[in-house]
């Protein structure tokens, strides 16, 4: 039998094609006609070499309009065309034939209106690469070819040298001469890890007069200085890159997948998209927020997409298999509630399992009956938790060891206490990116400059709050410890030169005032309690004023035998927890690393004293206050005739160790401040597609939400 261009091996063929339905514009309106923020669902194919001939280019077609894409990001070049280059050394499927399953592709996603991107893959070359130029090719450390990790038929290429700046220039320009694509985007442009090919070799020297770093010390200069030149030369690229784009289609932009410096990606993109594809591990389903939270932080409210992948994202790369319903519905969830604008990724135009289709399809159907509540002009959060990409290597100490659990352990807190927040980046902390917060939490930023530390300072002064935690500001931007706190003076104590630990069997000691008998709003639930779980880490403080006691330190005592276990000391004024007033702020330092441990061992004490911590930090009503049972994330979110409150359920035994296996419904009753000087005329649930009564006392809205699957908006509509 004669083979056919395309063979259909799925049985639904077109008739998705044959239903007729609206086009985006035609139903919704446009806000914005660019074709990068035009779209809110994507869509992407990735093929495989064998794909031409045995896919169905119809059946994803017909897809993509059922499920109401408005862009696809569709396999061109790189390590693989699907068309038939002319540039040399570019190698052509060996299924193509006389196909152009790109162009066939394009043609067709521009029958339907939808943005198009070429994907181009420049990381891996084969042999008659190599052959003609193996200064093309990556080097190890100890001078070897770098064969491709996974396929050793492959060459790894040098993505800072001639290979991406001359042989993919050539791709990119016959792409673009060719298709006209609204943009290119890039995946595994950015290398891996340091090359020490010729080019490197020669170009690194030149910029910085050192040789390469030979060791995998981050505390080397020549390491630290690599880093710099890494940054900046696929800076370099991208400019590149992007010229040539934009020389064959004005509009058109070269978009990478990731790049060093968020900050820097904000200036240089119009669109922006995280590669976080799915869980895998322990992961927690809230990463894929605080992802999109950190890049919305750096780049401001540009289209920002979410890919995510159909399938696994495990360690050992089972591309062709589907993750289950609820972890892709929570995931994409996640997303969607923190501003992304969801894209499917699928590997393979072959189907070999289909069960995800519908999935993928009855969320993007949600989406687009409700897009006009999903194009956000900003987020109201008034909590904004810091977070920093340019602090140095931290140390060696033991308690500067799982640095990361410190953000790991606050942002779960916040999460878990339903608290709408979002995240601050530490080099964008100035007046104007400030304005919208009165809250800025640091858990152990311990880089800071002098310049940061007077901005916070400034913050602080103009009638801000902070809620600080353990080694924040004992060190400059370059990772030098100072002998005292950048921030002391706001702080109110100086750091006596030790930090103590771990702290076996040690307790914080609540308190009530002992005149009153009150106890502070920072121990609220916790009045019975006495004493609770120390940190296991703390910074010795002296204090340099007048603060109130109450969290106070046990010291650690035996915990065996079980005849010694009592304290030695069972009162002590060294407090755990320093909270001052500053003009109109207010600051709260916990001298110990109580982020991390609470993301250590999960105790409720400690999430308690966070939350009270904060809240009375915050010191303001509540934007939104969300009631009843189970983890729910909550974001809130102003559009320009709207205001939408996002509600996605974590409530799982699945959550910190995916993937979910099934959705457990929680209720909720969620009350809305309202913000001065608006009027609504209406309230509704977009998921479940109801309308509620409602009736606003006292400047709030509260509603009655019966059930959250995974995903509920509660919108409000503006007069």
């Amino acid at each position: 039998m004669k083979r056919r261009q395309f063979i259909r091996t799925t049985g639904i063929g077109t008739t998705f094609a044959m239903m007729g339905l609206p086009t985006m514009a035609a139903s919704m309106g446009e806000e914005n006609n660019t074709w990068y923020d035009r779209p809110m669902r994507w869509a992407q194919l990735t093929l495989v070499e064998n794909d031409p001939g045995q896919f169905d280019p119809d059946f994803w077609l017909s897809y993509f309009k059922k499920v109401h894409a408005d862009a696809a990001c569709l396999s061109a070049g790189g390590i693989v065309a699907y068309y038939p280059t002319d540039v040399p050394l570019h190698h052509r499927s060996n299924w193509l034939e006389d196909s152009d399953p790109f162009g066939y592709l394009v043609k067709g996603c521009r029958k339907m209106d939808m943005s198009i991107m070429a994907r181009t893959d420049p990381h891996a070359a084969r042999q008659d690469v190599m052959d003609a130029h193996p200064d093309w090719i990556a080097v190890t450390a100890n001078g070897e070819k770098r064969r491709h990790w996974a396929n050793p038929d492959l060459w790894v290429t040098c993505a800072l040298g001639p290979y991406n700046f001359e042989f993919m220039s050539q791709i990119h320009r016959e792409i673009m001469e060719r298709y006209a694509p609204d943009g290119i985007f890039s995946n595994r442009w950015a290398g891996h890890g340091i090359c020490y090919c010729e080019h490197c070799t020669r170009n690194f020297k030149a910029f910085s007069g050192m040789e390469l770093p030979r060791s995998s010390n981050h505390f080397d200069p020549s390491w630290l200085k690599w880093n710099e030149w890494n940054t900046l030369r696929l800076k370099e690229l991208w400019v590149l890159w992007d010229g040539i784009i934009r020389k064959q289609k004005s509009t058109s932009r070269f978009i990478p997948n990731g790049f060093p410096d968020k900050v820097i990606t904000g200036k240089l993109s119009d669109i922006v998209f995280t590669d976080h594809q799915a869980r895998s591990g322990a992961i927690p389903p809230w990463s894929n927020g605080k992802v999109a939270k950190e890049l919305r932080a750096s780049i401001g409210m540009k289209p920002l997409g979410g890919i995510f992948s159909v399938g696994v994202e495990e360690q050992y790369r089972w591309k062709d298999s589907v993750q289950s319903e609820a972890e892709i519905r929570v995931w994409v969830a996640e997303g969607t509630a923190n501003g992304m604008r969801p894209w499917f990724t699928k590997f393979s135009g072959v189907l070999y399992d289909r069960r995800w289709l519908d999935t993928v399809d009855k969320i993007y159907q949600d989406l687009y009956r409700n897009e006009r509540y999903l194009r956000n002009t900003a987020p109201i959060a008034r909590v904004g938790m810091v977070f920093s990409e340019q602090e140095p290597v931290y140390g060696l100490k033991p308690w500067q060891q799982k640095s990361g659990d410190h953000a790991s352990g606050m942002y779960h807190a916040l999460v878990e206490n339903r608290v709408p927040f979002e995240m601050v980046n530490a080099s964008l902390l100035d007046e104007e990116h400030l304005k919208p917060f009165k809250l800025l939490v640091l858990p152990n930023i311990y880089s800071l400059s002098d310049v940061q530390c007077n901005q916070i300072k400034s913050f602080v002064e103009g009638g801000g709050s902070i809620v600080v935690t353990f080694e924040t500001s004992l060190y400059d931007e370059e990772g030098k410890p100072r002998a005292d706190f950048g921030l002391k003076d706001l702080l109110g104590v100086s750091y006596s030169g030790q930090v103590e630990g771990p702290l076996q069997n040690s307790y914080l000691r609540l308190k009530g005032n002992p005149v009153t008998h009150e106890f502070h709003p920072v121990l609220r639930e916790l009045e019975d309690a006495f004493r609770i779980i120390n940190t296991t880490y703390q910074v010795k403080v002296v204090p340099q004023t007048e603060f109130p006691e109450p969290v106070t330190l046990i010291s650690t005592y035996p915990d065996l035998p079980m005849e010694d276990v009592y304290p030695r000391e069972p009162e002590t004024h060294t407090r755990e927890l320093y909270l001052r007033e500053v003009g109109k702020g207010r600051v709260a330092y916990f001298p110990g690393d109580i982020d991390r441990a609470f993301w250590q061992i999960m105790s409720q004490d400690h999430s308690k004293l966070i939350r009270n911590t904060v809240l009375w930090a915050l010191n303001e009503q509540p934007i939104v206050e969300v009631k009843g049972p189970g983890i729910i994330d909550v974001t809130v979110w102003r559009q320009k005739d709207s205001m939408t409150v996002h509600l996605v359920n974590f409530t799982n035994p699945m959550m910190l160790k995916g993937p979910f296996r099934e959705l457990i419904p929680v209720d909720a009753k969620v009350s809305i401040q309202i913000p001065e000087g608006i009027k609504v005329k209406g309230v509704k649930l977009l998921i479940s597609n109801q309308k509620l009564n409602f009736e606003i006392l006292e400047g709030k809205i509260t509603v009655s939400v019966p059930r959250i699957t995974d995903h509920e908006i509660v919108a409000l509509d503006l007069a």
